[in-house]
């Protein structure tokens, strides 16, 4: 969509508006977004993070990214490294760029904005390879992610309160253009 720009996100003053974008794209409860609204907010604490926003001419945020250099101290990793482990696939840990979240509201998926903002994010960091989980389903988002380069590393992997398993995805970076 022409009139949606892609850019810098400030994430601590945009929180809400790109928390209410991942409730609808991932249909998160009243007490899923206060919990992650606190993991976001712990985030972006950390060295290396980096968010994007896609806005409408209005500032309306319909689309958000945001992710940091992995560090197997982090609890992601800690959770995820033992599956990767019986894979074979824990070096991807390493040196690595994590997609933490990436959420594009339904209206405005399916025409390039998702793309931009994984590409446009992880473009630029001197990291080799990027990781990150999506839901262990045969989904639109998998396939999307496959599109670009990224392939199963591990699954199914389960998150403890998460009732739905998930798979770890890496792929090397540049990502892949159509």
């Amino acid at each position: 969509m022409d009139d949606v720009a892609v850019g810098p996100l400030d994430l601590a003053s945009r929180v809400d508006d790109a928390l209410a974008v991942q409730a609808l794209a991932f249909g998160l409860t009243d007490e899923e977004i206060a919990v992650r609204r606190q993991i976001v907010l712990r985030h972006l604490t950390l060295p290396g993070v980096r968010a994007l926003g896609a806005t409408t001419a209005d500032d309306r945020l319909v689309g958000f990214v945001y992710g940091m250099p992995n560090d197997r101290a982090h609890w992601w990793s800690t959770v995820v490294e033992p599956y990767l482990r019986r894979r074979g696939h824990d070096g991807w840990l390493d040196d690595s760029f994590v997609i933490v979240e990436l959420h594009v509201l339904p209206a405005y998926q399916g025409v390039g904005i998702g793309r931009r903002l994984i590409t446009e994010i992880t473009d630029p960091v001197p990291q080799p390879r990027s990781i990150l989980s999506a839901l262990d389903l045969d989904s639109p988002a998998r396939r999307f992610y496959r599109g670009l380069g990224y392939r199963d590393l591990a699954h199914p992997v389960h998150f403890p309160s998460a009732r739905t398993p998930y798979t770890v995805m890496g792929a090397t970076l540049p990502l892949r253009r159509r």
